[in-house]
């Protein structure tokens, strides 16, 4: 049997004991997180944007959890609690996640996130700034006109007058972004740089595992995986629309169900819905490998490998060599 392959990235970085399993759909990363939740004195926090949907269970691949919310003795944070028709984004995933980090640790247990969809990682790991004000047309048409007429070193210099340290970071011949800063101050009466320190702020560290499967074996399983899901996606669905939703809520925006609603609906048949779905999902998974590659910050270990068991030695190897070690 072939031996894991890992590559350590960015090991110049503090490693934390706080750990993440990312990667894309279908490798196996929940598996990995109750084994090591189980071997760390863990709790689980789920960074998925499908699994938070109560009645979604067909497609979303929920982990299996008894009446206490625990999979295998772990407590699994995040899955199964949401209405279909909520909208719910990164800031509300991290405003939900940053109090149980804080609950896990006052335990004396080890927060494991788990989850493919980046930007809650992201949010949770890099923080996320508060929304900036939406552009005033009115405003920046005058402000364009006022650069138009003294330049743009004098709106550099009312920038600099309002927010120096927005000013140093932004060029006088960057007259969008001048523009834009000078805006934001206008219409919050805060300067821009706040936005960006909030962002820092809020930020945590986490040890980070990737797990990066051969693309082909990995394309192979996620087209089964598909085939297998379908029939009770459609089932699932056939329950659920007209008698509860109508379809267009949230929930049903994942993989699999725009293509059952659709199915539903006539638009298309279960035939082209299923390829439709295979298609969807590999682009999907695509993407998050691409994403995952590229966007997450702090100390990652690459795990390469589709065998379950390999993943969760090398894993554990790694954890216990950085010291990250059983609470309790």
């Amino acid at each position: 049997m072939e031996r894991i392959h890992t590559k350590i990235l960015n090991l110049g970085l503090k490693t934390s004991p706080w750990i993440a399993v990312v990667g894309a759909t279908g490798t196996g990363k929940t598996d990995l997180a109750v084994l090591l939740a189980k071997e760390f004195n863990g709790e689980i926090i789920s960074a998925d944007s499908r699994q938070i949907y109560k009645f979604l269970d067909a497609g979303t691949a929920k982990p299996s959890r008894d009446s206490q919310g625990r999979c295998q003795g772990v407590l699994y944070h995040l899955v199964d609690f949401l209405d279909p028709q909520t909208p719910f984004n990164a800031g509300s995933f991290a405003a939900l996640a940053r109090p149980l980090l804080l609950e896990i640790k006052n335990r004396n247990r080890i927060p494991v996130i788990v989850g493919g969809t980046g930007l809650y990682l992201k949010a949770l790991s890099q923080g996320l700034s508060p929304m900036l004000p939406q552009a005033d047309s009115q405003l920046r048409e005058n402000l364009l006109n006022l650069g138009a007429e003294k330049g743009r070193l004098f709106l550099h210099q009312e920038l600099q007058k309002i927010d120096p340290l927005a000013a140093k970071k932004i060029p006088a011949n960057n007259i969008q972004r001048v523009i834009r800063a000078l805006e934001v101050y206008q219409i919050s009466k805060r300067p821009i740089s706040d936005f960006w320190n909030q962002e820092k702020k809020d930020s945590e560290e986490f040890t980070t595992l990737r797990i990066e499967w051969p693309v082909e074996i990995l394309k192979q399983k996620l087209r089964e995986r598909c085939r297998q899901m379908w029939p009770e996606i459609l089932k699932e669905t056939a329950r659920l629309i007209p008698k509860a939703y109508c379809g267009q809520e949230p929930g049903f925006q994942s993989l699999g169900y725009s293509q059952a609603v659709a199915c539903l609906k006539g638009k298309i048949s279960p035939e082209e819905g299923l390829e439709e779905f295979i298609k969807e999902t590999l682009s999907y998974a695509k993407r998050q490998r691409t994403w995952f590659r590229h966007q997450i910050k702090g100390p990652v270990f690459e795990i390469k490998g589709n065998d379950p068991g390999l993943m969760f030695s090398e894993a554990r190897a790694i954890l216990k060599q950085l010291k990250i070690s059983n609470a309790s």
